[in-house]
């Protein structure tokens, strides 16, 4: 067979026929999804490509302490002369990679057991039950607060694995129902009648028609994991030695920045920034939900 017969036995797809097509019209079909992902997208850069981009030597300077926004100084200094618009382009990194990894660990913990106990239930099902029950009455909160008192210096991947772990059982009941009632769908029932295997018929079968709501409880797991882990250094419970959002928060609080109106340009932008990464994850999830969920494309 020629390459021209083959192109022809084998027309390509169009671009709304294709993952990132789907994807690409279901964003631009809801404009608060698209401006979300733009949001998203912007703050990500920001935090990841402006490090790069801005000059890293900030040294501390005992006689520009507390300065008000200046040409040379964008958003002031703070408590150590130190330039704070530089100080906040370094402090988002941390938090996304960390919140981010933390919510994977999570909804993959929970889509691996929520699957296998929807799938096979029975003894299997009562286990992982009866261990989502237990992992639910511990206060998740106090948990982290235990684990990070325990573990000095913990670094920013053991903190991921910490609120991860706490985070999982929640979502865990959602998918186990999904996957209960996905089971009984007529093409379930094709797939075990080709005998295709229990693997494909969960990963290719079920999970792949539950993407949508995977995904914006993913959305929803990251929000929490990064107010979890800005929350423990708003306290002052994590180790300082790297910029993060939350640890110029707990350094504007200590500083007592509410009888001071100089500081606020240094409290305000990182609440700023938690804030609108936040509103952009959310509205970036509809949208996606709206790009990968079959029933809300065809409307």
């Amino acid at each position: 067979m020629t390459a021209l017969d083959a192109s022809i036995a084998k027309p390509r797809k169009q671009f709304g026929e294709t993952f990132l097509g789907r994807l690409w019209i279901g964003l631009t079909r809801s404009p608060a999804g698209f401006a979300g992902t733009v949001l998203v997208l912007l703050i990500v850069g920001f935090s990841f490509i402006g490090p790069l981009l801005v000059d890293q030597d900030n040294p501390t300077d005992a006689t520009k302490i507390w300065l008000e926004p200046s040409s040379e100084h964008w958003l002031g200094t703070d408590y150590q002369g130190q330039d704070t618009f530089t100080i906040l382009v370094n402090s988002g990194a941390e938090p996304i990679w960390v919140g981010t990894l933390a919510a994977l660990m999570a909804v993959f913990v929970a889509v691996v057991f929520g699957s296998v106990a929807g799938y096979f239930r029975g003894r299997i099902d009562a286990v992982l039950l009866q261990l989502t029950d237990v992992t639910v009455t511990i206060p998740q909160f106090l948990l982290m607060l235990a684990v990070v008192a325990f573990f000095e210096n913990i670094p920013p991947w053991g903190i991921a694995v910490v609120v991860g772990s706490t985070m999982w059982a929640f979502l865990f009941r959602s998918i186990r129902a999904q996957v209960m009632s996905l089971k009984e769908r007529e093409f379930v029932e094709a797939a075990r009648l080709q005998d295709l295997g229990t693997t494909r018929i969960v990963f290719r079968e079920i999970l792949p028609n539950m993407a949508g709501f995977i995904f914006v409880n993913f959305v929803i797991s990251v929000n929490q994991a990064i107010y979890a882990i800005v929350g423990l250094f708003v306290l002052g419970l994590m180790p300082s030695g790297t910029p993060n959002w939350g640890l110029m928060i707990h350094q504007s609080w200590s500083q007592n920045f509410y009888l001071n109106p100089v500081t606020l340009p240094y409290v305000i932008p990182p609440l700023i920034m938690i804030v609108l990464f936040t509103i952009g994850l959310v509205t970036m999830g509809r949208g996606l939900d709206q790009a990968l969920n079959p029933r809300l494309r065809e409307r």
